[in-house]
């Protein structure tokens, strides 16, 4: 690795505006907000298929573009979103990418980086102690509802035994007693904040918009009327300034934030994407699992809102093995060659092709290469998308690192800004009712023919438009693993009907969140956690990240 000083300075980044932890890792301060910064650079964005349980390479091959760029004579640099703790120690494992297109230290991005996980789960359970502090001391419930309270705790962990809890039990010193529960701290409304502000004021002013639940009379009750957000502005300050450290190749990278993308918007923190577009000709970011989820609210939620210019090219991350499960091959068989399979599978990849170019943006695929891939394979997936003029190159940077994307690198520059940002199509307009956005994106973006809900959750979304929340974005949380809500309809399933279960104010984010099928807010450990494998030797090196 390179001392963090020489990859700074390739940014042109000075020494005074490092605040280091070590050699390799700093964050950067910048004195204000990150608005002023002009944005010099083109942004790529990297999206993917409807990914197996073991994802497909998504932040790998954004690393590995990142790299080919500099290979091909580009100024890059990549800007992802910082590991949660579940994930690592649960089923996917690390988060830094794979093989030869990695970001270094991986360990210690991996594990504890620069706390601001931490601190984003701190001011979010300090909100929670100062809303049971005033059910304390406010027994007639005169602020709000003790029985309507909907800000939850959160911890950075799989952990599915605390998704539901009882506080406040063992007498009246213990508070109130109350059911409450758990979410992992990326599933935080905190950490859409977060990732969302521009700067330490709007950062300020959209903690103290968190509604934390409803007085008796049914009124929404927020985080400013507890007087929470400054203490909680103070313990994020540090943390709002973006992480940088590099690849293995010493490319720049920025790291910085981690929303989940099913409860939240799935992308690493404006600030960090606009300081990077300020210091590279190319910044390639990425967004979670698929485009129906990742990318459709990288556009519908983030471009929105003004603050990150519409990508220059979407890159969608296809593998072989993804195509060949969505055409009906078990996981256990995927290294088995199957043209008919992959054939039935790529109309996943079609479908996520019509989203992304919904939006407008120039659409790249990229093959994922994995060693059991077969040449007729890969010869026939290239076949189909160049039937739909779709540019498409093979991508080998886990195995090759930069010089494994150079084939891609050309292919993005070559499209990059090849669409019309001003003809850009939004999926629904903002003073739209929140029913018939959700009825819009399911229709339009993941090819359902309606929408159901019981009555009462109907009766939920139109009191959130009565209480000004109805020109607000909609979040939709479903499962990753399928373009419908059921993760066992495969492929590119037809005229499902999406099935909303809740929905919720994200207030301070500035979304609605939409609950559709089963999804947890609190993920659980896998029968054989990552954990499992992790160790560190007598020298001190952490093996089995």
């Amino acid at each position: 690795m390179k001392k963090i000083d020489d990859i700074a300075q390739s940014l042109g980044i000075q020494n005074d505006c490092l605040i280091k932890y070590g050699d390799y890792i700093a964050k950067i301060a910048r004195i204000g907000g990150c608005e002023h910064l002009p944005l010099k650079g083109k942004l790529i964005l990297v999206t993917a298929v409807t990914p197996t349980p073991a994802g497909e390479g998504k932040t790998t091959t954004a690393i590995g573009l990142a790299d080919a760029f500099r290979k091909i004579g580009h100024n890059a640099t990549v800007a992802l979103r910082e590991p949660s703790l579940g994930p690592v120690f649960g089923m996917k494992g690390g988060a830094t990418g794979g093989g030869k297109a990695r970001v270094v230290p991986s360990d210690k991005i991996n594990l504890h980086f620069t706390g601001d996980i931490h601190a984003v789960t701190t001011a979010h359970n300090l909100l929670s102690a100062m809303v049971d502090n005033r059910l304390h001391f406010d027994p007639a419930c005169q602020l709000m509802d003790s029985r309507n309270v909907v800000w939850r705790r959160v911890l950075d962990m799989d952990d599915r035994v605390l998704r539901d809890v009882v506080v406040g039990i063992g007498g009246p010193l213990r508070g109130i007693a109350r059911e409450t529960g758990f979410d992992i701290t990326a599933a935080s409304e905190v950490m859409a904040i977060f990732c969302l502000a521009t700067d330490l004021h709007d950062l300020r002013d959209r903690l103290g918009n968190i509604v934390i639940g409803y007085s008796s009379e049914g009124k929404p009750v927020f985080a400013r009327d507890v007087k929470a957000e400054g203490a909680m502005a103070a313990l994020l300050k540090d943390a709002l300034q973006p992480n940088l450290v590099q690849t293995l190749e010493g490319t720049p990278a920025i790291i910085h934030g981690g929303p989940f993308a099913n409860i939240a918007h799935g992308t690493n923190s404006i600030i960090a994407t606009r300081t990077a577009l300020s210091l590279s000709d190319y910044v390639i970011t990425e967004c979670g699992f698929g485009s129906d989820l990742g990318a459709e609210k990288f556009f519908n939620i983030v471009v929105r809102s003004g603050k990150i210019p519409m990508p220059s090219a979407c890159v969608i991350v296809a593998t072989i093995r993804a195509l060949k499960y969505h055409g009906g091959l078990s996981l256990k068989n995927l290294s088995n060659p199957d043209i008919n399979a992959l054939e039935t599978g790529f109309a996943n990849l079609e479908k996520h092709i019509e989203i992304v170019k919904s939006f407008g943006a120039p659409v790249i695929v990229t093959i994922n290469r994995f060693p059991d891939d077969q040449d007729q394979e890969l010869a026939r997936l290239k076949q189909l998308c160049t039937a739909l003029s779709i540019p498409i190159s093979v991508s080998e940077v886990f195995a090759h690192g930069g010089d494994g994307g150079v084939e891609l690198a050309h292919q993005v520059v070559a499209h990059s800004g090849s669409g019309k940002p001003e003809q850009t199509q939004w999926t629904y307009p903002n003073d739209m009712p929140l029913l018939d956005k959700i009825r819009s994106v399911a229709t339009k973006l993941y090819g359902a023919k309606d929408v159901a809900m019981e009555g009462k959750i109907r009766r939920k979304i139109k009191r959130l438009e009565v209480e000004g929340f109805g020109n607000l974005p909609i979040c939709i949380a479903k499962t990753q693993y399928s373009l419908s809500d059921d993760p066992d309809l495969k492929g590119c399933p037809r005229d499902f009907t999406l099935i909303v279960t809740d929905a919720s104010v994200s207030a301070g984010a500035g979304f609605v969140v939409i609950y559709c099928g089963d999804i947890m807010t609190m993920p659980g450990l896998p029968k054989f956690p990552a954990a499992e494998s992790i160790d560190i030797d007598e020298s001190g090196e952490i093996a089995g990240l």
